[in-house]
């Protein structure tokens, strides 16, 4: 049966296989017509990529990739997925990638509405003994998955039928992964009154004010939180302290701000909160290598 259901997915890939390589022929994460559905190509292996993950599903159709979530690394291939249950500051780098057989991948950004609605509904994933839910997760792909991403492609033909029939397979897409493996890091997030959830509150007004100074006892009282539990919680859901978490945010706005808006440093670091330059400057080389000015024009 184990032999049957493996041939069945590598026959599934190959279907969506063609169709990314069909429709996209380009490098670069596209997006769709259909709301929060990418798709990914990359053909080279030379350099990393800063992004900051939402919440989301992403699977590798061709290749490996290595992504730095946190403090987290996770390594996957083909039919392999990555679950981000969290909004996370991340890097990441494929490996073998040529333009001959680049890399490819579809995603989906997941609804916190859905999987709030659903987790009320749904019965209880059985506890997995010492399961912890951290915030991000490498699982297989089963076939019910990958099929449900080929049928969200195959819709990109279609593009009139794509508001009757898209959002029953987004639907199923996060039931199949609430009732898996998974699925209790997923609704520990999304189910109000649980640590994730206070965690998830947490990381929101971080992500919304990421600009001001952290005071990490007023945001433990935010969410309800004593002092010592919130950060037990939000290290084991994001791998990170809040402190870590919030100087991620900042350090990626700033990047970010002079690659795609030609900020200079001084101005980035100020736009996101840093009142002194030099701080600023020796915490972007802790992070990133390389001043600066070095690192955007080796970026470039």
């Amino acid at each position: 049966m184990i032999v049957c259901e493996n041939a069945t997915i590598r026959k599934t890939n190959d279907t969506l296989k063609r169709m990314l390589l069909k429709r996209i022929t380009k490098p670069g994460k596209y997006s769709t017509a259909i709301d929060g559905f990418f798709l990914s190509r990359r053909e080279s292996d030379e350099y990393v990529e800063n992004c900051f993950y939402r919440p989301s599903i992403g699977i590798v159709v061709q290749g490996r990739k290595k992504s730095i979530i946190g403090s987290n690394e996770y390594i996957y291939g083909e039919n392999q997925c990555l679950i981000i249950g969290i909004d996370m500051p991340s890097s990441f780098f494929v490996s073998g990638a040529k333009p001959d057989s680049p890399f490819l991948a579809v995603s989906l950004n997941l609804d916190a509405h859905i999987i709030a609605r659903l987790a009320s509904e749904l019965p209880p994933v059985p506890d997995v003994r010492g399961e912890t839910h951290k915030g991000a997760a490498v699982a297989p792909v089963t076939f019910d998955i990958l099929n449900a991403f080929l049928r969200l492609t195959s819709l990109l033909d279609s593009p009139e039928e794509i508001a009757f029939l898209a959002p029953g397979i987004i639907h199923e897409l996060h039931f199949r992964f609430l009732v898996g493996p998974l699925g209790n890091a997923l609704r520990n997030i999304h189910t109000t009154g649980t640590h994730g959830n206070q965690i998830s509150r947490a990381v929101t007004w971080l992500r919304d004010n990421y600009k001001e100074p952290l005071h990490v006892s007023e945001l433990a009282r935010r969410v309800n939180m004593g002092t010592s539990t919130f950060h037990k919680y939000f290290k084991e859901v994001t791998s990170l302290t809040p402190l870590q978490y919030h100087k991620r945010l900042r350090l990626y706005e700033a990047q970010r701000l002079m690659l795609m808006e030609d900020a200079d440093a001084a101005s980035a670091g100020l736009a996101v909160g840093y009142e002194s330059p030099s701080q600023f400057n020796r915490e972007y080389k802790r992070m990133f290598g390389a001043p600066p000015r070095r690192d955007v024009l080796r970026r470039r």
